[in-house]
């Protein structure tokens, strides 16, 4: 995708971070896009900093203001001053909302900025209709639109850096080998899952059949939440860069990943479990089977997200591998049959892994977020 070219406009991102790193990822890999690839002026305001430092070391959270890789990064307190000035766009990511003081300067401008509501991604119907459409204010005459990642040409598509796809694909046996060993271990010469969950999930009973299971599997589990169910059902604390072992089961205990080394990870795995957002779409670009469990919704929402998704990814699917995948979906949101699930999985994965190319192929041939936010802003603005 060749790249939009910019008036060196100035951007900010306004991001509040609820599902752990999943807010502070998608912000921070859309900053970055913005900048590195569209020429943009990017101020990325956050109200928990300290998120960003594990997706991106070379940040420092108790600085209140700082540049990095080529981004302003603005702690976001409650009543701290903002500035407007100069800002042609505003993201507001998730629905966060923006400070007070902000609108009012925005409003107060003889041209407001355009003011973007990102929101979060869904493969539902309604989405195709939606995005893009424009809401005013109800106080303020400012103009704001709310732009839907998505599934379809329809929608505003998903987060791709321009080389991704190319150091994917540059990615073979010498470098997984690389990667395993700058953690401390062999490259598995077994199937191998990476275990990227939140807490609730049914870690144990995945664990369990893994251990009773009749070939070796190897789990990678980064650093986070997963973690202490892990430890209770081996009894003991996990050391960072060890291994557990039990039956066919071995279990590695890996650092929290940058981002650049999660893309690594996915792509040194036969199947990744992941979570939320930023992680779901990294898991498609790998090219591998995978396993998604939404952020969960008291409204039950995210069960609709993930029929919606599996109903667009299973199209043209087999029934065979298309009802193991939904199995074990179901089985690791819902806390039923984790073990029968998996094992109906696991007879598919071939299958899947054929799925998993030729879905990420087809998503690639639309354009990716960033560029098509551009495209969006570019009439609007200039």
């Amino acid at each position: 995708m060749a790249t939009v070219q910019s008036s060196s406009q100035s951007w900010d991102i306004f991001c509040k971070v609820v599902d752990n790193y999943g807010d502070a990822g998608v912000c921070w890999r859309l900053a970055r896009m913005l900048h590195a690839e569209h020429g943009l002026h990017v101020r990325l305001w956050i109200d928990k900093p300290d998120a960003l430092r594990a997706l991106y070391p070379g940040l420092d959270p108790a600085l209140a203001e700082q540049q990095t890789a080529g981004i302003i990064v603005r702690r976001w307190d409650p009543g701290a001053a903002t500035a407007v000035e100069g800002v042609a766009v505003v993201i507001e990511a998730f629905g966060c909302g923006l400070p007070d003081d902000y609108l009012t300067a925005m409003a107060a401008r003889p041209k407001p900025p355009l003011w973007i509501v990102l929101e979060y991604l869904s493969a539902e119907e309604w989405v195709d209709t939606h995005h893009a459409l424009s809401s005013p204010h109800p106080r303020l005459s400012v103009p704001r639109f709310f732009f839907f990642p998505g599934f379809t040409a329809s929608t505003g598509g998903l987060l791709r850096e321009q080389d991704l796809l190319a150091r994917r694909d540059a990615f073979g046996h010498e470098q997984k080998r690389r990667f395993w060993n700058s953690l401390g271990f062999d490259q598995p010469d077994a199937l191998t899952l990476s275990l990227f969950c939140y807490a609730d999930a049914p870690i144990a009973e995945l664990l369990a059949a893994l251990t009773e299971g009749d070939a070796p599997t190897v789990v990678a589990v980064p650093e986070g939440a997963p973690g202490p169910a892990v430890n209770r059902y081996f009894g003991a604390t996990l050391q960072n860069k060890k291994t557990r072992t039990r039956g066919a089961l071995e279990v590695r205990s890996l650092p929290f990943l940058p981002q650049s080394a999660y893309d690594e990870l996915l792509w040194s795995c036969d199947l990744n479990l992941v979570r939320g957002e930023d992680s779901f779409v990294r898991a498609q670009w790998a090219e591998k089977p995978m396993v998604w469990q939404p952020y969960i919704q008291g409204d039950g929402a995210h069960h609709r997200k993930m029929q919606a998704f599996l109903h667009r990814y299973c199209a043209g699917l087999a029934p065979g591998p298309a009802m193991a995948l939904a199995g074990f979906w179901t089985a690791w949101n819902d806390r039923g049959n984790v073990a029968g699930a998996w094992e109906a999985l696991r007879g598919k994965l071939p299958e899947l892994g054929e799925q998993a190319r030729n879905w990420a192929f087809r998503q690639a041939e639309m354009p990716d977020l960033a560029t098509q936010l551009v495209r969006f802003t570019r009439s609007r603005v200039e």
